[in-house]
């Protein structure tokens, strides 16, 4: 999921309260560096991990881990022997960290024959699993089967009567644990089944190719090593995070509360899914956001209309424009306190008081206590530096070899099928094959009710590639209103949106709202990373009636000068 990190501003602020009695638009902060905003892709986890301590940051209210002094010391001893890369190896590939990028790499890496470990500290599965995109899905499975059974207009165009629908708290939590705890038993099981060793500790790098697995006499040696160690939520500062009251994607996924009145910090694909899992459980939400309209990282003509149909019909107001400076929990029965400030004059605007507060301002990496100055890597914003081939940049800009990062550390798209894609991409280089992947056609998903999807560029993405290198772009768009089957589950609400090259069919971009939009983006972004063209894929069959077909007409509506690079293929007798 795409989110934005945003930095707050601390305050103080003698600007009048709102409380439940009053409400007035809200909204989210995405994240800046030194005032500019900093897009990053959603995705992945690692936690607490043996010989590490939580330290709190000077410039974030978040906690990070680091080695305590006697493990440092021992990381300091343990270097007396490196600076050389040892002469074998205990493994042909060394993998740190075992999320969703960590496991698709060991898979591939086996499947290459190459002998493989994974080193995780904490648990198997890392954020997408665990604290992520699985329970977040088995709530929003919750959330928009309760969302039908509410709409007693939607219940009678299809001549269907149901009683008042209810839900157990504990039972929906109870299933997106389970859920997770099944999906996490499932990734240990098939590691152990291929021959995976999973090592248990926190992986220090000691020097190159040699890295240490907890207790320092523990000592893996690799030919190749993979960093995967994912991200944590980023906590802005002046933002006091109770886990209770004012809470984090990771805590709000254990759905131990839902409040009647929560705000939500940030409007990207964390805080709109968590928007309608809490709104249909009957909460009231309130948007709080920096940049100056919702849904930024969204397509424009996307965002406006998933703005009308997933927002203002619902229990949801919103503050664009504005900073939470400063949010305080909920104590001695007084209510949580977030104090808002102007994002650009910085001057104080009107406090909110809610019963809860989910800070949903993106991600940051996990890269601290990694022995990344054993080998004289510098991060940047955190985040490990390397190429388009995934290898890693030391601080004089050279190549460090034989180490490659993936997934949200190295921030390139926080996805976790994007630190798959990654790792499968490492694997093929250290067996030979030099493959560099295509991240324009990585495709992401916010499962909402209805959903949206996207691949590739966004229009105005698109028209200043266009102008700086001179070609023309167009754009075409179907709706779901014209689509047979959408029309027979009465979800006609929804579009899709084609952007491309008119003079050689290129396709630039593909955005979906609508139901099912998440499945049915893969089509458009295979095309992309396959490299078909327009004028090719308009004679693809799609299954009539199906949902398929609302891309089959986008692609038929595009106005593309070129012919058909490829002849159609004979017929074939049956």
């Amino acid at each position: 999921m795409q989110s934005s990190l945003s930095l707050s501003l601390s305050t103080t602020s003698s600007a009048p309260t709102i409380s439940r009695s009053h409400h007035s638009p809200s909204h989210c902060f995405p994240l800046t560096n030194n005032g500019r905003p900093l897009n990053l892709r959603f995705c992945g986890l690692r936690r607490e991990a043996l010989g590490f301590t939580s330290l709190k940051l000077s410039d974030s209210n978040q906690r990070v881990l680091l080695p305590s002094r006697g493990h440092l010391n021992k990381v300091s001893a343990a270097l007396s022997d490196n600076g050389s890369p040892p002469k074998s190896f205990d493994y042909d590939l060394l993998i740190i960290g075992a999320g969703v990028g960590g496991h698709g790499a060991a898979l591939h890496a086996v499947e290459k024959g190459l002998k493989t470990a994974i080193i995780e500290g904490d648990v198997v599965g890392g954020t997408c699993v665990n604290r992520g995109c699985v329970p977040s899905k088995a709530l929003l499975a919750v959330s928009g089967r309760m969302r039908e059974l509410q709409s007693d207009h939607h219940l009678k165009s299809l001549g269907l009567q149901v009683s008042a629908a209810g839900y157990d708290r504990q039972g929906v939590a109870d299933h997106a644990n389970n859920l997770a705890s099944k999906i996490r038993s499932n990734l240990t099981n098939s590691l152990k089944a291929l021959g995976v060793d999973i090592l248990t500790g926190f992986g220090t790098i000691l020097g190159p190719q040699k890295v240490q697995v907890g207790s320092s006499n523990n000592i893996v040696t690799a030919k190749d090593i993979i960093i995967a160690t994912g991200s944590v939520p980023f906590v802005p500062k002046g933002i006091e995070v109770d886990g209770k009251t004012v809470i984090t994607s990771d805590h709000a996924l254990k759905l131990e509360s839902v409040p009647d009145w929560i705000a939500i910090v940030g409007s990207g694909y964390i805080g709109l899914e968590f928007s309608d899992v809490y709104t249909a459980l009957g909460s009231e939400v309130t948007f709080i956001e920096a940049l100056d309209q919702l849904m930024p990282g969204f397509d424009p003509e996307i965002s406006k209309l998933a703005q009308r149909v997933l927002i203002n019909p619902r229990r949801i107001d919103y503050h664009t424009g504005v900073f939470a400076s400063k949010i305080t929990p909920a104590r001695d029965g007084k209510p949580v306190v977030i104090e808002l400030i102007d994002a650009k004059t910085k001057e104080p605007k009107e406090s909110l008081e809610v019963d809860a507060a989910l800070i949903a301002t993106g991600r940051a990496p996990f890269t601290q206590g990694l022995g990344l100055e054993n080998i004289d890597v510098v991060t940047q914003r955190g985040f490990v530096p390397v190429d388009e081939r995934m290898r890693v940049i030391d601080a004089k800009g050279n190549l460090v070899p034989h180490l490659y990062c993936i997934g949200d550390a190295n921030g390139k798209m926080m996805l976790a099928h994007a630190a798959s894609a990654q790792g499968i991409s490492v694997v093929e280089q250290v067996t030979g094959r030099d493959y560099v992947l295509n991240h324009l056609s990585i495709p992401a998903a916010c499962f909402t009710h209805p959903e949206i999807s996207m691949v590739g560029l966004t229009e105005p993405q698109a028209r200043e590639k266009g102008e700086k290198e001179g070609f023309e772009v167009s754009v075409a768009k179907t709706s779901f209103k014209a689509n047979t089957k959408a029309l027979a589950e009465n979800e006609g609400e929804g579009i899709a949106k084609l952007i491309y090259r008119p003079d050689n069919g290129e396709i630039l971009g593909v955005h979906i709202f609508g139901l099912h939009a998440a499945d049915l983006i893969h089509e458009a972004s295979n095309a992309i990373a396959l490299g078909t063209r327009i004028q090719d894929i308009k004679f693809a069959v799609h299954a009539h009636p199906t949902l398929s077909e609302v891309l089959d007409e986008l692609f038929k509506s595009a106005k593309v000068k070129a012919q058909a690079s490829n002849p159609v293929s004979e017929p074939v007798a049956v």
